[in-house]
Order: C-alpha cells, then sequence, then structure tokens
C-alpha cells in the first residue's frame, strides 16, 4: 500500500512539472535555421561550410531552452525572409514573409521574433508608423508590417509572452523604428551586441552571446 501511494505520488509531482514546463516558440529568418528543426522546404542557412556552428545544440535558441528547462513549440524560421512583404531586388515576397507565418506557431508560452536582418540588407522601404487599417501597399514596408505582425501575433497567442530580437549591426533606421513600434506595442525588445560573426551570421561564439545576453533581458 505504502508503495503504491509512493508511485502514485511521484506520478503526480512528474504531472505537475511536466504541466509547468513552457513551450517556446521562433519566427525567424536564417539566423534562428537548423536543417530538420525548421519545416520542410523552408531555406537554412546552419549548417554551413563558412560558420562554425554544425550541430542544432550549438544554437542560440537551443542553448536557450536547455537552459531554462523549456521545451521547443515550434521553429518557424525561414532563411532570407522580411517582416515586411519586400524582400531582395524589390521583389514581392508576401509568401514567405513573417507576416505569412503568424499562424503556424503551435501553442506557446513564449514567442521569439527575430527578424529586421533582411529587411535592413535588402534595403526593403522603410515606410511610415502606422498602427491599424493596414493595406497591402502598406505592408511592402518595414514599419507597418512590423506593427501589424505585432498586433496579429498578440491577438492570436493571448496567453503568450512575446520578445523581439533585434541583431547587431544593422542601420539606424531600422534600430529606431524597432525601438518605436515595440514599445507602442509592449513588447520587450532585446537588442543585440557583441555578436561574433562568421559569413554574416552568429558563430559558436556568436550563439552563445545571444543565448545570454537574453537570459540577462529576460528576468
Amino acid at each position: 500500500m505504502r508503495n503504491t501511494l509512493l508511485a502514485l505520488a511521484l506520478s503526480l509531482v512528474s504531472i505537475v512539472a511536466s504541466a509547468q514546463v513552457k513551450k517556446v516558440s521562433i519566427l525567424g529568418d536564417s539566423y534562428s535555421t537548423f536543417t530538420g528543426a525548421i519545416p520542410e522546404g523552408y531555406a537554412p542557412f546552419y549548417p554551413n561550410d563558412r560558420n562554425d556552428v554544425t550541430a542544432v545544440e550549438q544554437t542560440w535558441w537551443s542553448l536557450y531552452i536547455k537552459a531554462m528547462g523549456y521545451q521547443l513549440e515550434k521553429n518557424d524560421s525561414w532563411g532570407g525572409t522580411t517582416i515586411c512583404t519586400t524582400g531582395y531586388g524589390h521583389f514581392d515576397v508576401t509568401s514567405t514573409s513573417f507576416l505569412s507565418r503568424v499562424d503556424r506557431l503551435g501553442n506557446p508560452d513564449i514567442i521569439f521574433i527575430f527578424g529586421g536582418t533582411n529587411d535592413a540588407w535588402a534595403n526593403a522601404p522603410i515606410g511610415e508608423y502606422k498602427s491599424s487599417d493596414w493595406t497591402a501597399e502598406d505592408l511592402k514596408n518595414y514599419r507597418p508590417a512590423l506593427s501589424c505582425l505585432l498586433d496579429k501575433v498578440k491577438k492570436q497567442y493571448p496567453e503568450a509572452t512575446v520578445y523581439a530580437i533585434l541583431n547587431s549591426e544593422l542601420k539606424q533606421e531600422i534600430n529606431e523604428s524597432t525601438r518605436t513600434i515595440c514599445a507602442e506595442n509592449n513588447v520587450q525588445l532585446i537588442e543585440l551586441h557583441d555578436i561574433e560573426k562568421q559569413n554574416g551570421h552568429p558563430s559558436i561564439k556568436g550563439m552563445e552571446a545571444i543565448c545570454q545576453q537574453l537570459m540577462e533581458a529576460i528576468k
């Protein structure tokens, strides 16, 4: 009888502990990719013969999730994608933009949005600040697209805590716009600094620095 009660108690503790494990989803670009960890058909950057990150366990998100004792819900990261619907060469990239992938994050407790890098590198139009009633024309521009994205994420996942991550070494126009829009939407922005990169992407040391900076920023 005593053994039965002990087994039952341990089982209940296990169930409660499991229920408390937070689930993390990522909406990102190449910085958050790894072959086999993202949806089939998406473009990964990692692993890459011009970067020393060779294992999924070395990625910033894997390091963070392990350090915090969380679990991965969904990693919807696609290399080369922009938040807005304007991509490289000013082509229309509506189908791969962050805006088109908002509904693919599962049922997370925490959401990381790590974008803006390709918007900066592709010289996507910045546009004007606009906090509602976005048109397809508006969403070709970074500012209204980011506002729309944060609005969509918060409405679709009302129980989740949303964080935005801003890459280091981006142009000031992107930085200032991201700060303003995140503040307007009450989304904590984590601005990265001193991230070692190889071929324009975080190296092992860079990934470790991202993880450390997230842990320091999120209390």
